[in-house]
């Protein structure tokens, strides 16, 4: 009984946060906002990069490949095609989408460790192509017209508000696409995968479709936080745009200390690193070293990272997307089931 009120408990305060994050603009300081827009952005990568590595066996390092193909391609749809700001952050996504075709091409026929560097090459060559882009400001990169800025709101404190509810409104779409992709069968099928890949071959799970589906459904999320993090900075270079350190190091540090392979691992780890982020920030290079020493601790106390701890208290998921058994099954098989999906959380 305490612990089904702790769970209800721990359930309305993130619904509260929920509806807290939704009115930012109302409720907290221009600074606190842009804060939050970075967060949401950060929070839509790690929910990417954890469905493609925790549960899709796709281990990449090259995420942030697609994430400076997005903002090279808004600037180019907004500022240099003159076509609608808004409708240019879409687009951007739908680019992200065609890279990403022939780069699964590539990448698919390799595996593990091959894989994993195979993805940050193509990063690695994408970002020095952008940087012979003459149009983009070639290596030096270059800023976003005022014009396409006062689009979204003339006023500071309005383009702040527009901004983040674009990136909040981007993570409620991404949780939610991924949530209904993991209560579906197709999910069913990618949680096998995350505890057995062979086990689900075996049992006929599609891991070719799995993986297919996962590698270009997370694209276009990627490409929009592209566009998105480009308002935010108002200018495009390469070597930020195609950032390997924010948009990859980090998220993956975000979502192993957070729980890889769970729903709740990259909230929890985004929220986490954001507080030693701000506890660590005047240390310098030592700000690397301590987060990554802490990742490394966490993993050893717990495989399953923060989350796991955490779930021990619940004793069930905060956001349920397991399947659990019909009544017609009996008190052992339950029981089986149970802990057998315990041990996988």
């Amino acid at each position: 009984m305490a612990q089904t009120l702790i769970l209800n408990g721990a359930r309305a305060i993130f619904a509260v946060a929920v509806v807290a994050t939704a009115a930012a603009p109302f409720l907290f300081s221009a600074n606190y906002v842009v804060l939050l827009t970075e967060f949401m952005s950060m929070l839509v990568l790690a929910i990417m990069w954890n469905l493609l590595a925790g549960y899709a066996d796709i281990v990449t390092v090259g995420q942030h490949a697609y994430v400076g193909v997005g903002a090279y391609a808004f600037f180019g749809f907004a500022a240099l095609a003159g076509i609608n700001p808004y409708l240019s952050i879409l687009l951007a996504g739908l680019v992200a989408l065609v890279i990403a075709v022939p780069t699964m091409i590539l990448v698919f026929r390799l595996r593990t460790a091959y894989l994993a560097i195979g993805t940050w090459v193509v990063a690695e060559l994408l970002m020095l192509a952008s940087g012979k882009l003459n149009a983009w400001g070639g290596g030096s990169g270059t800023s976003l017209p005022i014009s396409i800025v006062l689009g979204f709101g003339r006023a500071r404190g309005d383009r702040i508000a527009t901004i983040y509810w674009l990136a909040f409104g981007l993570a409620a779409v991404a949780m939610l696409a991924t949530y209904f992709l993991l209560r579906s069968r197709i999910g069913v099928g990618l949680t096998a995968m995350r505890d057995n890949e062979e086990g689900a071959a075996a049992v006929g799970v599609n891991i070719t479709y799995a993986r297919v589906l996962c590698f270009l459904g997370t694209a276009p999320f990627l490409g929009i936080v592209g566009a998105v993090i480009t308002l935010q900075k108002l200018r495009i270079a390469p070597p930020a745009s195609f950032s390997i350190t924010d948009w990859t190091v980090l998220i993956i540090f975000n979502v192993v200390i957070g729980g890889i392979g769970s729903f709740e691992g990259p909230i929890i780890g985004t929220i986490v690193y954001f507080l030693l982020r701000q506890y660590l920030a005047g240390l310098g290079a030592w700000n690397l070293i301590l987060l990554g020493t802490f990742s490394v601790v966490v993993i050893l106390i717990e495989k399953r990272g923060l989350w796991g701890l955490i779930r021990r208290g619940l004793g069930d998921d905060l956001i349920p997307i397991a399947h659990k058994p019909s009544a017609g099954f009996d008190g052992a098989a339950k029981a089986h089931i149970n802990a057998a999906s315990d041990s996988r959380q």
